[in-house]
C-alpha cells in the first residue's frame, strides 16, 4: 500500500492500525515503508481505518510475484489462484472428521508462521521445512505454501521470494505416528533460531475407546496439550476409510 501524498491531511488516524509497523508521520503526512507493508491492505479499508480522504492506494507490483505473495498471506480476502482457498491453510485442517485426510495411527501437524504485528519471511519458513524434509517429509499439496516451493522434496523456495514480508502463512504435514518424537524434535530446535513467532497446531482422531493416547506420548516430551484444544465430532463421516 501507499499513500496519496495530495489527499493526505496528516491526521494520523490511520498510524496504530498498521500491523506491519510501516505507517509514520513524515512532515505532517503519513508514509508507508513499503520494504516493511504487508500489503494486508487494513489501511484501505474503510470500516477498519476511517481515513476522511480515502487516501489509500495499492502499491505498484502488488498485482505480480513476488510482490503478490505478501497480499494473499496478509489479505483475508484473497483467494489462492491454485487451492481456489481463501486464507493462509487448508480447509482440511479443520475438518479433518469429514475429509479423513489424518488417518488412524498418523498425526497432523500445522506450524502457522508469524501472526499479525510479526510477520514472517519465506526465508524463516523455510528454516522450517527443510529441517522437516530431512526427515522425509510429505507437506500438504493443497496448501498455497506447497506451490510457493522450489523442491517440495527438499523443503526449498526460490531466492526472489524468500525475503517477501507477510503476516503469516501456515506449513502442513501428516505423517505416520512414530515419526512424532523425531519431528516435534526438529519444531523444538528450529524454533531456538528463528526471528519470529509460530504456534503449534497437532490434529489427531480419537481411538475406538474415545481417547486420545498421543497425549502422554507429548507429555512425555514435555509438550502440554492446551485443554481448550479445539475438538470436532460429529460433522460428518469421513471421505476415506482406514
Amino acid at each position: 500500500m501507499k499513500v496519496n501524498q495530495d489527499k493526505c491531511i496528516g491526521c494520523g488516524i490511520c498510524v496504530p492500525y498498521c500491523p506491519a509497523f510501516a505507517i509514520s508521520m513524515v512532515n505532517g503526512k503519513a508514509y508507508i515503508d513499503e520494504e516493511m507493508c504487508f500489503e494486508c491492505g487494513n489501511c484501505g479499508r474503510p470500516r477498519v481505518v476511517r481515513c476522511p480522504t480515502s487516501a489509500f492506494e495499492e502499491s505498484e507490483g502488488v498485482a505480480v510475484i513476488p510482490r503478490k505473495i505478501r497480499k494473499f498471506f496478509s489479505d483475508p480476502t484473497i483467494s489462492d489462484a491454485v487451492t481456489k482457498v481463501p486464507g493462509r491453510g487448508t480447509e482440511e485442517s479443520k475438518t479433518n472428521d469429514v475429509t479423513g485426510k489424518v488417518s488412524h495411527g498418523e498425526f497432523g501437524i500445522g506450524i502457522e508462521m508469524g501472526r499479525p504485528c510479526h510477520g514472517t519471511t519465506l526465508h524463516q519458513v523455510e528454516q522450517m521445512t527443510r529441517a522437516l524434509a530431512e526427515l522425509n517429509i510429505e507437506f500438504e499439496d493443497c496448501n498455497p505454501v506447497y506451490h510457493l516451493m522450489e523442491d517440495p522434496s527438499k523443503g526449498t523456495f526460490p531466492d526472489e521470494i524468500k525475503d517477501e514480508r507477510m503476516v503469516s502463512c501456515i506449513i502442513e504435514f501428516s505423517a505416520k505416528e512414530e515419526k512424532l518424537e523425531a519431528v516435534m524434535d526438529v519444531i523444538k530446535r528450529v524454533a531456538n533460531d528463528l526471528d519470529t513467532v509460530f504456534s503449534l497446531d497437532l490434529i489427531y482422531r480419537f481411538d475406538d475407546e474415545g481417547n486420545i493416547p498421543i497425549i502422554q506420548k507429548l507429555n512425555d516430551m514435555g509438550i502440554l496439550v492446551r485443554k481448550n484444544a479445539k475438538v470436532n465430532l460429529g460433522m460428518g463421516r469421513p471421505m476415506v476409510k482406514d
